[in-house]
């Protein structure tokens, strides 16, 4: 599976990023394939260690046969609970490629693809209880035009929320091709197709709760990564991108800077370099990397603060 499963995005640039020690401890939060996390193990010695994170069952048949790799079958918001289960309390860099794989997108029966008439499914993990259908059927109008707008910024939300209101009182909506049908009379016909990727894009967050396991995340990084070390974070779409740049920055996902009792701004990250986009050679070879956005930075003690 892990020859055709996901093309890893910016491959030298992530483990270049990460300035890699041969006897230090690294995570890949998104496994996927495996692509990145064989780059990084490439460069580990025989006492370098590598954490991986999937909850996604299809990826963790790529799990890799080497005594120096871990794969944790987790989302990533449990990352210092799950590396402390394996004895783990620091690293020395943290690597994450958000967004869906190859693998989900094509495999048509995830339901995640606007391409494939499958049911609405969408869950990274066959774990999790809400698919894409419950949210489709259960949620109000407004409720489902909040999350078009938050997730999608679709400017006619409410008209697709209703739309959607009053297909499903034919009966439910259980696959992707019906979703289609149900919101096709709404949207703007020169953007259809962005559109449709947009709704689906929007119910995908909400079903996963992504942008909320990135930010559980991210907080973590303070305590997990030491002091040196490297975080390199992919992006696909704005959203995830600001909680990125905001957590970098500020290091708090709503990019408010906190203060210590004497007024001293409690940052612990500093960025590195700008952010890094796919060349035109990738492109070719892998259109998907056209939106992928990396922004890298290093753990300090404390940027104004150093005692």
């Amino acid at each position: 599976m892990t020859q055709t499963y996901h093309s890893p995005v910016l491959l030298s640039e992530c483990v270049e990023a990460l300035s890699i020690r041969p006897d230090g401890t690294y995570v890949d939060l998104t496994f996927g394939g495996g692509g990145h996390s064989r780059a990084i193990l490439e460069k580990l010695g025989a006492s370098g260690r590598l954490f991986a994170f999937d909850q996604d069952a299809d990826a963790q048949q790529n799990a890799i046969d080497d005594p120096r790799f871990t794969l944790i079958a987790s989302n990533f918001k449990h990352l210092k609970a799950q590396l402390r289960f394996f004895g783990c309390t620091s690293v020395n860099g943290v690597l994450a490629d958000f967004g869906v794989s190859s693998h989900q997108f094509d495999t048509a029966k995830r339901g995640f693809s606007t391409r494939f008439d499958a049911p609405l499914d969408m869950r990274m993990s066959a774990q999790m209880k809400t698919t894409a259908a419950d949210v489709v059927n259960t949620y109000s109008v407004d409720a489902l035009a909040q999350l078009f707008r938050k997730y999608a910024d679709l400017k006619n939300a409410f008209s697709i929320a209703k739309a959607i209101e009053k297909r499903r009182q034919l009966g439910p909506i259980v696959t992707t091709f019906e979703l289609l049908e149900a919101v096709e009379s709404v949207l703007y016909v020169p953007k259809r197709n962005q559109q449709n990727a947009q709704v689906f894009q929007a119910i995908r967050i909400e079903v996963n709760q992504e942008l909320e396991a990135i930010e559980q995340m991210l907080v973590q990084l303070i305590d997990v990564v030491e002091e040196g070390g490297r975080i390199a974070l992919m992006s696909y779409h704005s959203l995830e991108d600001r909680l990125v740049k905001n957590f970098i920055r500020a290091s708090r996902v709503d990019g408010q800077i906190e203060k210590d009792f004497y007024g001293n701004p409690k940052l612990f990250f500093k960025k590195l370099g700008q952010p890094i986009e796919a060349s035109e050679e990738e492109l070719r070879l892998n259109p998907r990397s056209r939106s992928a956005v990396l922004r890298v930075a290093e753990r300090v003690k404390n940027l104004y603060k150093e005692s």
